[in-house]
This record gives structure tokens, sequence and C-alpha cells, in this order.
């Protein structure tokens, strides 16, 4: 993993190095061949506004990099991908460049313009795409050779998995797949995957298999058609673990289109991927929770003022209430709430709210209605907790008897949970485990169909929840 990151590094200083080298030629073109050209002598370009542009431009273009999603796995990357997304980040970025520092250079015509922007994208992609292939060409080398690799769990032990370790490992080429060990389904079965690799346990060892292998990325589904009634239950299982599922398919997989190759030459997989959002909507959506939530403190920070000074008039409890949530991957975390309930509303144990719950103080019921109660979760989020918008986290308490009544519940765990949800506003506030049940379809909606878009429908309607007063 080391190793992986170093290389991530190499990646991020040849975008340095490249945007230094675009923007020195192009000064160097502007004052010999533009400016040069209009007043009749080169004009020398190492002056205030070069050393001005090589500390600030490059550092410009790093960020956007960042926030397009580059700087991620390498060893994941396709060569022909990253070709035409350097392609279009640098034409993308030459035209903010462009309108942000050249618009206002000294021209004879206009054509000059077209020249220079020309020149600025041909350079910064020549630059770039040369030293990202570079280190590409490495990356892909040392993963053919087999000195970096995936840690890779194989489920299944029959002849489809059998072969499948097999042929990988008859290859002259890495695919990367390093193979941890096997988990058995349908009793042994003497092959070289049995000989070979470790059996690491049953399809019920599972969860824990991957507990106590966190490095594990990728899990590789081997089995036959007539073990195709295990694999749903195989996807629950692995629905709320970050890790890379990939899925052997057989003729009906192939004919509906939901194959992906991964490789020109190789194996065929139905790939799920752990993220649901690709790198440049995942990288948007987190810079947009961080700074909403940070304007969204300092706006209702009187109105936070206020409503502690009321809590605390009321009975001289604490202001905040702080119950462990579970987030994404299942990891657990602290939410911070205003606290609308006695001091001892659950003495008793975990308990739901009720209409008219006489646990609710006189405040807490004008809290929840307008859903303030909700407003200290954006220090949540800009911890990277939680996110504005995903699923409501659940105590493991809850979640444990949803999970015995909708196995499907623990897809929820595939995303951050969120202040306010498709589920929220659809359907509200549950009171009882099957109401819980209930709303989870609409939160399983939301994964399936996340997207930025989606993201700005749902606060459409959360702040429309808050301005009527829907809450309870």
């Amino acid at each position: 993993m080391n190793k992986r990151k170093s290389i991530l590094g190499w990646y991020a200083f040849s975008d340095y190095v490249a945007s230094v080298l675009a923007w020195y030629f192009l000064f160097l073109f502007r004052k010999t061949i533009i400016e040069g050209n209009q007043f009749g002598f080169n004009i020398p370009f190492v002056d205030t506004n070069f050393w001005v542009a090589m500390m600030i431009v490059p550092q410009l273009w790093l960020l956007f990099h960042y926030l397009t999603g580059t700087y991620t796995d390498l060893y994941k990357k396709s060569r022909l991908q990253e070709f035409f997304k350097t392609l279009i980040i640098s034409f993308l970025g030459t035209i903010l460049v462009f309108f942000l520092l050249l618009l206002d250079d000294y021209v004879r015509r206009y054509s000059d313009y077209y020249l220079t922007f020309f020149v600025v994208f041909s350079l910064q992609f020549f630059f770039t795409g040369f030293g990202r292939a570079i280190i590409l060409h490495f990356v892909k080398k040392n993963i053919y050779s087999g000195k970096v690799g995936f840690r890779t769990l194989l489920v299944g032990s029959s002849q489809k998995a059998n072969e499948l370790y097999e042929e990988m490992k008859a290859r002259q080429k890495s695919f990367g797949f390093h193979f941890e060990g096997y988990l058995e389904l349908n009793g042994k079965v003497q092959n070289t995957l049995s000989t070979e690799l470790k059996e690491l346990g049953k399809l019920t060892d599972l969860e824990k298999v991957i507990d106590s292998n966190d490095e594990i990325e990728e899990v590789i589904i081997a089995i036959e058609s007539s073990e195709h009634h295990q694999l749903n239950d195989i996807l629950i299982r692995l629905a709320d673990k970050n890790v890379t599922i990939r899925i052997i398919p057989d003729m009906y997989d192939i004919l509906s289109g939901t194959v992906r190759m991964n490789h020109t030459i190789g194996e065929a997989f139905i790939e799920i991927p752990p993220l649901l959002l690709n790198e440049w909507e995942r990288i948007t959506k987190r810079w947009f929770d961080v700074i909403a939530s940070f304007f969204a403190v300092l706006i209702t920070l009187p109105l936070t003022i206020f409503v502690a000074i009321r809590i605390k008039m009321i009975d001289g409890g604490p202001v905040f209430y702080l119950q462990e949530r579970l987030g994404q991957y299942g990891t657990t975390f602290h939410i911070y709430k205003f606290r609308s309930m006695k001091m001892d509303a659950e003495s008793s144990g975990p308990q739901l709210t009720q209409a008219n719950d006489d646990r609710i103080t006189s405040i807490g019921k004008t809290i929840r209605k307008y859903r303030i109660d909700e407003l200290p979760q954006f220090l949540n989020v800009l911890k990277g907790e939680m996110s504005i918008v995903g699923p409501r986290a659940e105590r493991r308490y809850f979640a444990d008897r949803i999970t015995k009544l909708a196995p499907h519940y623990r897809h929820v765990f595939k995303v951050q949970p969120g202040i306010t949800s498709l589920g929220m506003v659809k359907y509200g506030y549950a009171s009882t485990v099957d109401e819980m049940v209930k709303r989870l379809k609409y939160d399983i909606i939301y994964i399936e169909n996340m997207s930025i878009t989606l993201d700005f429908k749902i606060m459409v309607y959360t702040v429309l929840t808050v301005i009527y007063g829907r809450g309870k």
C-alpha cells in the first residue's frame, strides 16, 4: 500500500512539473511571438508576472486535478481512460485559466486569442499526458509482473472457481489479483484450488474473514449456475464492506449487457465498485458538504445560541445530545443533536419517538417540528462522518432489528448517512421498526439512483419541510 501511495505522489509531482513547463513555454511564446510581433522587438519574459504565474498557476492546476478526482489509486486506472480524461480536463482547465488570466493580453487581432488558447491547451495536455503516460507504464508493469496487486478473496470452490484460478495462474501477465484464500460453498472439492489456496471458511464466515483481513480489496464470486440462488445472500453480506465485488457471469448476464470488460485479454466480470458515485461526483459532493455546512453553522449561529439558552433554562441539563450511530461501512460515530427530550428519556432502554411523546420537552416540540434539533449535525458533516444528504443514521440496536426483517438494509452502509434523506422527505420519522422498514425502500431508491442532481432535489424538499413545519 505504501508503494501505491508513493507512486501517487510522483503522479502529482509530474503534473506540477508539467504545468511549470507549460507556463514557461507559454510566456516565451507570448513575449516573442504575440507581443514581439506587436511591438516589433522581443520583450524579456522573466518579469514579475512570470514569477507570480510560476508560483500560482501550477497550484491551481493541481487543485483542479484534485477536484476532478485525478489523485486516486493509480493501480486501478485505465491508461486509455486516463488519456481521454487528461484531454478533457486540460481543455476545461485551459478555458478557466484563459478567461481568468489571459483574456486581457495585448493582441493585434482576435486570431491571436485563438492561437494563445491553442498553445496553452497543447502545452498543458502534452506535458501532463507525457508524464502520466510514463508513470502509468511503470504502474502497469508492476501489476503485470506481480510486484503490486490487490488482496483478493475468492468465493466459491467448484469447477468455475477452479478454472478461474488455473487460468489466472497460467497467464504470463498478472492482472493484480493476489489471492488470500477461498470460501467453500457446497462441500469440499479436490482440485488445484483446494491444494494451492488456503480455505478460509464457508459462506457464513464471509463477513468475519473480511473483517479480520482488513486489507482485502477485491472479492471474486465464482459460483456455478446451480448456486445462483446464493448470490443474493452473498451480495447482502458484502453490502457494507469496502471492497470491489467481481462476479463471473453466465450467458444470460452477457446477453443482458451487464458484463464489463476489465482487460482486452482476460476474464470479463460484472463489477460492483465499493463507491456508488464516480470520482468527480464524490469529490464534488464532499466539497459542497463542507462549504454548505461551514456557512450553515455561521448563518444559524444566533439561532443556535438562542436554542441553547432555552434548553438550558428548562431543566439545566446539557444542551447537546450525543448518541452513537452507525456510519459508512458500519463504522460507529457520535451524532450531535440539540437535546429535545428529558434527561432520563431512555432510562429503560432504547425507544423510538411516539406521537405526543411525553418525554419531549416544550422547546423540544418546536425544534423537532422545524428540524432545528438537527442543526448540530453540520459538525458531523465537517468532521467527515456524515453528508448533508444520505440515509438516516441509526443506532446499532435498531439497525440489527431492521436487518432481521429486511436483510437488504445493509445496503445503506455503502454511503455516508445524511442530515436529510429521500426517506425523511417522502416518509418522515418512524415510530416503529416496521415503519423503519417501510421507509427503507426510499433509502434504497436513493442509493440506486444516487447523483448530485438528486441531492439538490432532496435538499429543496427538506427546505420546504422546514418552512412549513412538517417535522415531528
